[in-house]
């Protein structure tokens, strides 16, 4: 079945982006489970953004001054009152969006090895959103966790496979006019002299079937993962055609 446009009518007037991305770890946890080895054991994470809550009575002191700006307690302790800040700006609390799959190593203390990132528009829409997100991909390639990228979001343009690369200072030829969807498959092998850094990239194409991706447990251990398979799931729970 073909990939879909999830940020554009038709299809999105069918389903917002964000069920499509919510479903999709759950159901790739459900079908890495009849492929991992035994041993090896995966979980779903999706978090859609920082979020506060303030407990107002919690912020109030016996005397009625709200939080405890002033002290008046027995002989010798001082008053204090709150000073003007050194800073004071209007600004977004920032969004953290998180969609990804992450694999371990159970017989070793539930070590992380891999991790599958589904790319949301909050991942790509600004330069901070997405020097973050490059940033951790780059530490768990670095902490020896295998990576792989999996973007549909056709609403934002930037690459971060290709800015990913840029970050560790190497390129990928295949690559080179940055396609706005695609798959990206990467790990840091250790040698005992030097380490290598592999990738294995696919462009998407809308009307086409998502590739088979590569997951790496160990060194000499990989598995082929189904990504079409997992997608036409979600895409048939949820009534998408």
């Amino acid at each position: 079945m073909p990939l879909r446009d999830h940020f554009h009518p038709p299809v999105s007037q069918q389903e917002s982006w964000e069920a499509i991305h919510g479903m999709w770890p759950a159901v790739i946890v459900q079908q890495l489970k009849k492929q991992l080895p035994a041993g090896f054991v995966s979980a779903p994470k999706v978090r859609l953004g920082t979020y506060f809550e303030v407990d107002i009575g919690g912020f109030h002191s016996g005397d009625g001054h709200p939080g405890g700006s002033r002290f008046n307690g027995d002989a010798g302790t001082a008053t204090w009152a709150v000073a003007e800040p050194t800073v004071a700006v209007e600004t977004e609390i920032p969004e953290e969006a998180e969609y990804e799959v992450k694999i371990y190593d159970a017989e070793r203390d539930r070590t992380l090895v891999a991790v599958i990132e589904l790319v949301s528009p909050a991942n790509k829409d600004r330069t901070e959103s997405r020097d973050k997100f490059v940033a951790k991909c780059a530490s768990l390639l670095q902490q020896g966790v295998a990576v792989t990228i999996v973007d549909i979001v056709t609403a934002r343009q930037a690459n971060l496979y290709v800015e990913l690369m840029d970050f560790l200072g190497h390129s990928d030829a295949t690559m080179v006019d940055e396609p706005t969807i695609y798959t990206a498959s990467s790990r840091w092998v250790f040698g005992t002299r030097k380490a290598k850094l592999e990738s294995w990239a696919n462009r998407l194409t809308l009307g086409r079937p998502l590739p088979q991706i590569p997951i790496w447990l160990a060194p000499e251990r990989v598995i082929t993962f189904d990504l079409e398979q997992s997608y036409e799931k979600v895409c048939d729970d949820l009534s998408v055609t």
